[in-house]
């Protein structure tokens, strides 16, 4: 009789007394695609929670070194909770470093990073959550919250469209005016930065394959090729944009491709 092989589920040990969490999962995606599961923030808030105990319902984060990254939402009760830190190391897609402070524990920050391997068809995903020496409550709270955590990405990019099953899209930005990038105001100027830094930050994280300014004789636009699952997932990137929030006349033509090859 043969047994059939069961991968095995997500674990986490603590060692309380050094205050440092080790956690493991075997996922069977590409270290690309569960990076961007990581830092996706339209994608992240699908998968990082469960209504009985705590759903995430907002992230952002500046993906450079030194960068900002918040994220919020709701326990079982309704009460709410935010983490919040900093970008310490970020190399795409093999390990992300971050500072951590949670609202509801008072200590010093913690460091997490996250490794990501190549492992037969799939990845593992290591994650060690150290500097919690001295709270062995919240040592052993966050081993078992990191343990949820994984659970939670495997069984998402299990039931997810595979990368091969993603969707390319081109967003064209075309300008109000055929002169806008001559002659942009001081106004404009503020808000086409934070688009760029906006762009960059999904380039970090995978969604955006390129992006940049197209030097049209007939006036400049700009252009960006994403991968993502669907249209719904490309209009939020679209709604997300600075240069569309700000509401002063930019807006996108985007252009399904049908068929795309490129070099990861």
């Amino acid at each position: 009789m043969t047994t059939a092989h069961k991968k095995p589920a997500a674990r986490a040990i603590a060692d309380v007394s050094e205050g440092t969490i080790l956690a493991t999962v075997d996922i069977g995606a590409s270290p690309e695609r569960v990076f961007r599961a990581l830092t996706t923030p339209e994608e992240l808030i699908r998968w990082w929670g469960a209504d009985e105990v705590y759903r995430t319902t907002e992230w952002t984060a500046d993906l450079r070194p030194g960068g900002h990254w918040r994220a919020g939402g709701r326990g079982a009760d309704g009460h709410p909770f935010a983490v919040e830190g900093k970008i310490l190391e970020i190399d795409a897609p093999r390990k992300l470093v971050m500072t951590w402070k949670p609202d509801w524990d008072p200590g010093e920050p913690s460091t997490v990073t996250y490794r990501l391997e190549p492992e037969g068809d799939g990845t593992r995903v290591t994650v060690r959550h150290e500097g919690l020496a001295g709270r062995p409550e919240s040592c052993r709270s966050h081993g078992e919250g990191w343990e949820l955590v994984l659970g939670w990405l495997d069984r998402h990019l299990s039931t997810a469209p595979a990368a091969g099953a993603d969707r390319f899209f081109l967003l064209r930005l075309l300008p109000p005016r055929p002169t806008f990038v001559a002659d942009m105001t001081a106004e404009e100027r503020v808000f086409m930065t934070a688009h760029v830094g906006y762009w960059t930050e999904h380039l970090h994280a995978g969604t955006a394959i390129v992006f940049g300014l197209v030097a049209d004789p007939k006036g400049s636009w700009a252009v960006a090729v994403v991968r993502v699952p669907d249209e719904a997932a490309v209009r939020a990137l679209e709604a997300g944009d600075p240069a569309i929030r700000a509401e002063r006349g930019l807006r996108y033509e985007i252009l399904p491709m049908p068929r795309a090859v490129f070099r990861a």
